[in-house]
C-alpha cells in the first residue's frame, strides 16, 4: 500500500548559518558537506530553500578575506546574507580598463596614444563598475575595499575625462595665437598635449595617486600577498608615469633636450610593464574569488596575511585573556 502521508521535516534548525553569516559567531569551523545535501525525509519547502542557497557554506576567516579582500569584521544585521559579494564586479571593471591600457603603454602591436582608444571602457568599466562595487562594499560594511574601489573608480572617470576633448583638460594650455589659429570653438585643442604646463601638471595627479597606493600598500599587509603585489606594482607604475610626464614637459619646453624625450619613452614603457604585473595579479585574485564564490571543489592560493599580522582588537583580546 502506498503511504500518502506528507513527508516529515527533520531538518536540524540548529545547523550553522550559510554563507556570509558572521553575526552569530559561525564561520570558523570546517566546511560541512552535509549542509549541501538533501535528506530523503526533507520537506519540499526545506529542500527548495537548500537549492536556493546551493554553494552557500560557513566560511573561515581566510575564505572571508579571499572573498572580500579585507580581514573578517563583524557588522550589525544580515546584509552579507542579503546582498551578493560586490568585490568581483569592481575587480573586473578595474581589470578590463587597466590590462588593455598596460599593453598600450608598452606599445604592443603598434598600440599607443595613452590608451585613448579605450576611453569608453574607462568610463563604463573602470568608472561605473568600480563605483557600484564601492557602494556595495559600503553597504555590507567593508571599509577598506569600499575606499579602494571608490578611489580607483574616480581615477578612471578622471583619466577618461582628461582624454575627452570637450573637457578641455589639455586644450586650456593652448594660449598662443599661432596655436589657437583654426581652433575656434574647439575646446580640445590637441596641441595642448605638447605643452610643458599640461604635462607637468598631470604628473602631479599621478604622483599623488602613487601616494594613495602607498597607503593602500601598507594597509594590504592585513589582507593577502596578491593584493599586496597589486599595490606594490601600482606604486612603481605611478612613479614611472609621473616621471615620464615631467620628462615630457622638459622635452616640450626645450625641443633640443632629446635625453628627456628618451627618458620619457622608457618610463612610459616601464609604467606599462608595472601595470601589466598589476593586471596579472588582479586576474589571479579575480579567478580565486570566483572559485570561492561558487564553492568550487578546488581553490587557488592568494597568500592570506590576516592571520600573520594580528589586528589591534585581536591582540587586546589575547591580553585580556592572560
Amino acid at each position: 500500500m502506498n503511504d500518502d502521508r506528507p513527508l516529515q521535516n527533520t531538518t536540524d534548525h540548529h545547523d550553522p548559518p550559510l554563507e556570509k553569516d558572521f553575526s552569530n559567531g559561525y564561520g570558523h569551523g570546517n566546511m560541512n558537506n552535509n549542509n549541501l545535501t538533501m535528506g530523503s525525509e526533507e520537506s519540499n519547502g526545506a529542500a527548495l530553500n537548500r537549492i536556493r542557497t546551493a554553494g552557500s557554506v560557513s566560511i573561515s576567516p581566510e575564505l572571508f578575506e579571499k572573498l572580500y579582500l579585507s580581514p573578517e569584521n563583524r557588522v550589525k544585521g544580515d546584509l552579507r546574507k542579503t546582498f551578493g559579494n560586490p568585490t568581483p564586479i569592481a575587480l573586473i571593471g578595474f581589470l578590463l580598463s587597466l590590462t588593455p591600457l598596460s599593453c598600450d603603454l608598452m606599445g604592443w602591436r603598434g598600440a599607443g596614444g595613452n590608451g585613448a582608444s579605450d576611453t569608453a571602457a574607462y568610463f563604463f568599466f573602470g568608472g561605473i563598475l568600480m563605483i557600484l562595487g564601492s557602494i556595495g562594499e559600503w553597504i555590507v560594511g567593508n571599509t577598506f575595499p569600499f575606499v579602494v574601489f571608490g578611489t580607483f573608480g574616480a581615477f578612471w572617470l578622471t583619466f577618461a575625462g582628461t582624454l575627452v576633448p570637450s573637457f578641455n583638460a589639455y586644450g586650456a594650455y593652448v594660449t598662443t595665437p599661432a596655436q589657437m589659429a583654426g581652433q575656434d570653438g574647439n575646446p580640445g585643442n590637441p596641441l595642448g598635449l605638447q605643452t610643458p604646463g599640461f604635462n607637468a601638471s598631470f604628473a602631479f595627479f599621478l604622483l599623488f595617486m602613487g601616494l594613495v597606493c602607498l597607503i593602500f600598500l601598507i594597509c594590504s599587509l592585513r589582507t593577502n600577498i596578491v593584493f599586496f603585489m597589486i599595490f606594490f606594482s601600482l606604486v612603481c607604475a605611478f612613479g614611472c608615469l609621473a616621471g615620464a610626464y615631467w620628462n615630457l614637459a622638459l622635452a616640450y619646453e626645450n625641443p633640443t633636450n632629446t635625453m628627456a624625450a628618451k627618458r620619457a619613452g622608457k618610463l612610459v614603457v616601464a609604467g606599462g610593464a608595472f601595470t601589466f604585473v598589476t593586471s596579472m595579479a588582479g586576474w589571479w585574485i579575480f579567478f580565486a574569488i570566483m572559485l570561492a564564490s561558487l564553492d568550487f571543489p578546488f581553490s587557488i592560493p592568494v597568500g592570506d596575511l590576516s592571520h600573520i599580522i594580528k589586528g589591534a582588537s585581536e591582540k587586546q583580546k589575547m591580553k585580556d585573556a592572560v
